[in-house]
């Protein structure tokens, strides 16, 4: 039996729907910086909501985003490097060599805290050796993705091994670890299975050495009462495990199949329909970030933006772009469809 009281226990489900009342229907605003913000609520003063204004989100592409919350910095499946497997011309090579473009890398990352890697697959985790090694950040991950990145050199008291449940305090950004699915194929399958029990003799050298190892989501927090964002890095999921979340934006991926039943509105309803739905993972991330986004033709963007806003009245939909930097701010526009 717990030892706990009502008042050491954390309070998800309340702060959260306290959270989405003011954000409500807002949109990620384009930001330049990390001003603070006035939210108003109907019959009430304004208030100034430092950690509200304090967040802004960077999308790297693929599942990747870089938040920064008061000047500390957390990535979320960073892949940067993008390289060519012939995954988008019908010629997909597993025996790809993997590579890391360290300078380009640094352009993006800023210096990171907390690395939060989803799964194993080279378009999350293939940068993050790097980033681990020369930033010092705390790594977040599976069992497999802690073995893998020891094989790569990885200080192993660097790396924080997760499973779902786990709600860590970084002291001003809560970070919430949610159990999850990868994506499934026309098969009902999904892409490269495998776990790691083990470092493997030899660091990896290719994509096929990188199995998908479980898959994670993640929901993160900025301060005691800003908004949270929950993070996936591949489209499918458990509704149990995201129960009393009610994140303020969901960034969600966009499934290249229909093999899960009602994906969309299960998950809005899940997550309590969220305020901003930013979609994900439909890119061709084998293009640089230097350019715009380029889609993905197996993934039906258009579709998926039809279903949320079916699925979830009140919620606004934000597709991202490499380039700009948004912040959780109401009084400012952003681009949608």
């Amino acid at each position: 039996m717990s030892n706990e009281t009502d008042a050491q226990r954390p309070k998800r489900r309340t702060r959260a729907l306290g959270r989405r009342s003011v954000l409500r229907g807002a949109a990620l605003g384009a930001a330049t910086g990390l001003a603070s913000s006035t939210i108003t609520t109907a019959g009430a003063a304004p208030r100034s909501v430092p950690s509200a204004g304090s967040a802004t989100f960077r999308w790297l592409g693929t599942s990747g985003w870089r938040i920064d919350v008061n000047g500390r910095t957390v990535l979320f499946d960073p892949y940067i490097t993008r390289f060519k497997t012939g995954l988008f011309c019908g010629e997909f090579k597993p025996g790809t060599t993997l590579k890391c473009d360290p300078d380009l890398v640094e352009e993006y990352i800023g210096h990171p805290e907390i690395v939060l890697v989803s799964h194993s697959h080279w378009d999350h985790i293939a940068d993050v050796p790097h980033i681990a090694k020369t930033t010092g950040a705390r790594i977040v991950g599976t069992e497999t993705t802690f073995h893998l990145l020891v094989a790569f050199g990885v200080d192993p008291g660097q790396i924080s091994v997760v499973k779902g449940g786990e709600i860590l305090d970084f002291e001003g950004i809560t970070v919430e670890v949610v159990s999850s699915r990868h994506s499934r194929n026309k098969n009902y399958s999904y892409f490269a299975p495998g776990t790691l029990h083990a470092p493997p003799a030899t660091p990896p050298k290719t994509i096929a050495d990188l199995p998908e190892g479980d898959t994670l989501a993640f929901q993160v927090t900025a301060g005691s009462d800003g908004p949270s964002a929950f993070l996936m890095g591949a489209s499918d999921f458990s509704e149990r495990a995201l129960d009393g979340l009610h994140p303020d934006l969901a960034m969600i991926a966009v499934p290249a199949t229909k093999a899960t039943f009602r994906y969309v509105p299960r998950l809005l309803k899940a997550l309590g329909e969220p305020g901003v739905v930013v979609p994900v993972h439909w890119d061709d991330f084998e293009k640089p970030l230097s350019e715009p986004p380029r889609h993905d033709p197996t993934m039906d963007l258009d579709g998926f933006v039809a279903q949320v806003r079916q699925a979830s009245r009140t919620s606004r939909v934000v597709v991202p772009d490499y380039r700009t930097t948004y912040g959780a701010d109401i009084r400012r526009a952003a681009p949608t469809t």
